[in-house]
């Protein structure tokens, strides 16, 4: 029989919807049949937020948007509340919102780690705290944290982000073995996803067509991660497929990380 990914009938939190990654892992847990309420800083007239509503709903399901900042103390379970309110319950959680913040260990400041600290390691521990009653209650509740490639392996001026991802190894780690008789926890670090921002990033140099090229040569599958591929895995781990994985951090980087140098 084919192998098929259907969450009908499931409800998704995901936060960071209103682009990149997080907007990806939205329409492909609609898509395999999932309501879903997504946030993000963005407020609800910005047109990544629309996109969100726009994408989830093409394939016939529910979604909801908040407006809300995930570094707060009291913002994640804000969150929560709000999409239990809106989905009527929570069985997935899917904790994707971060930012780059690459300082440097010695130009970082003290407001740049807590920041950092805040957004990229802490809130996804918030999340997750806030949403465990409703997760208890799903049969089973599915957390997934999106780590980076970053937490393995990092380079100079990245700190402390690298600091922060590598600290969400650990809380998938415990999440999965404190609470694992009713809620699964497995996390995804991605590598080099092409994203709206690479273009940013690649328009820094004398020649972007070159740079991409060169970082796509880097990689042993000769490109760049997309993604829907970050997507189609969140659905798959999300459902009864994946019932036998938990507290562990899947690592998906073309291959990126087997190599011992650059050639």
């Amino acid at each position: 029989m084919p192998l098929e990914i259907n969450l009908t009938g499931r409800r998704a939190l995901v936060t960071g919807v209103s682009s990149g990654i997080g907007a990806a892992i939205a329409a492909a847990l609609a898509q395999a049949g999932c309501d879903v309420a997504g946030c993000g800083s963005r407020p609800a007239e910005d047109a990544g937020a629309r996109d969100f509503i726009s994408s989830v709903k093409s394939h016939g399901r529910a979604a909801h948007y908040l407006s809300v900042d995930l570094a707060t103390a009291d913002g994640p379970a804000q969150f929560v509340d709000f999409a239990a309110q809106k989905l009527g319950d929570i069985d997935i959680v899917v904790s994707n919102a971060g930012r780059n913040i690459f300082k440097g260990a010695e130009k970082c400041t003290e407001a740049d780690w807590a920041e950092c600290m805040n957004l990229d390691l802490a809130s996804h521990w918030r999340l997750a705290r806030a949403a465990k009653p409703h997760l208890e209650q799903a049969r089973p509740g599915v957390i997934i944290v999106i780590s980076s490639n970053h937490a393995w392996g990092t380079i100079p001026g990245c700190f402390p982000y690298n600091v922060a991802k590598a600290g969400l190894l650990g809380l998938v780690q415990s999440l999965a073995i404190e609470w694992g008789n009713r809620i699964r926890c497995v996390g995804i670090a991605p590598g080099f996803i092409d994203t709206a921002g690479n273009d940013t990033w690649f328009n820094s140099f004398p020649d972007p067509a070159a740079e991409r090229a060169r970082t796509e040569k880097l990689h042993p599958v000769g490109r760049l991660g997309s993604v829907d591929e970050i997507g189609a895995l969140c659905a798959f781990l999300a459902s009864t497929h994946a019932g036998f994985i938990s507290g562990t951090t899947l690592l998906v980087d073309g291959g990126r990380s087997a190599l011992m140098q650059d050639s």
